[in-house]
């Protein structure tokens, strides 16, 4: 696959996706959102990617934001518009993609960035990371899931504060406040993304997916996030994956998934 603004690179059984407009510390616009969300699709259909971890080009910034010169001039239905095929294609694709996702966060991670960051399953900070929604000193509010996953991920209160202020957090705040996993050096970001990436594909991918769809429900309006689980729960003793786990620890060995 050619893109104009994202690399990819894979090894073995982990993809890693780079957001490659360094020049605008990774900003997102237009062309850049659906090509991550090619990108994220073949990836998912790839049964030889068993992890992605997401991160953006160079030290400074992972997405330092929307690209707010293609909107400026936007009217409430074009706004609307943004808002909802935004949201559709990528930030909600993501989180509810079957194939896990790491974000690699190396540096600013702002409005969108941030929210892309928040759709992805999980998150690894660089100790100089600065994390922050500051849509509203721009008049307009976060678009693309920020007000839905930032309480999700760190609670009302502060999501409210973060918010309101449009101020932004360090790394080590980010993690105090469960928005991030773990903080580290920016050289060792990447090593221990793929560490934790490890340790993943060693287990059942059928599983994962299985599991990430059970998690997302207790998330989701009009869901019971419990009868979901039973009922994935139930769908797993069905799958080629729970023979081969539940057998190989009967017979004391390691699973060949």
């Amino acid at each position: 696959m050619d893109f104009e603004n994202i690399l990819i690179k894979q090894k073995e059984n982990l993809a890693v996706l780079t957001i490659n407009r360094p020049s605008k510390l990774n900003a997102l616009n237009k062309v850049t959102i659906e090509e991550l969300h090619t990108a994220f699709k073949s990836l998912n259909e790839d049964s030889d990617v068993k992890v992605i971890i997401i991160t953006g080009s160079g030290e400074k910034a992972f997405v330092a934001g929307a690209d707010i010169s293609e909107f400026a001039n936007f009217n409430v239905e074009e706004g609307t518009e943004l808002a909802r095929k935004g949201q559709e294609i990528l930030f909600d694709f993501v989180q509810n993609l079957g194939t896990p996702v790491i974000a690699a966060v190396n540096g600013f991670a702002l409005g969108g960035g941030l929210e892309l960051a928040m759709a992805a399953h999980f998150r690894v900070a660089s100790t100089n990371a600065k994390m922050g929604l500051p849509e509203v000193s721009l008049g307009v509010i976060p678009g693309y899931g920020g007000t839905q996953r930032l309480p999700q991920l760190v609670g009302k209160g502060k999501a409210m504060e973060m918010i309101m202020t449009a101020g932004m957090i360090s790394a080590e705040e980010a993690k105090d406040c469960g928005l991030v996993n773990y903080v580290v050096e920016q050289e060792e970001l990447l090593p221990l993304c793929e560490k934790l990436a490890s340790k993943i594909t060693r287990n059942s991918s059928v599983a994962i997916s299985a599991a990430i769809k059970a998690i997302n429900a207790n998330y989701t309006n009009c869901v019971n996030g419990y009868s979901v689980e039973i009922e994935q729960f139930g769908v797993s003793f069905g799958t080629e994956d729970f023979k081969e786990g539940t057998t190989a620890f009967l017979e004391k060995r390691k699973p060949n998934f």
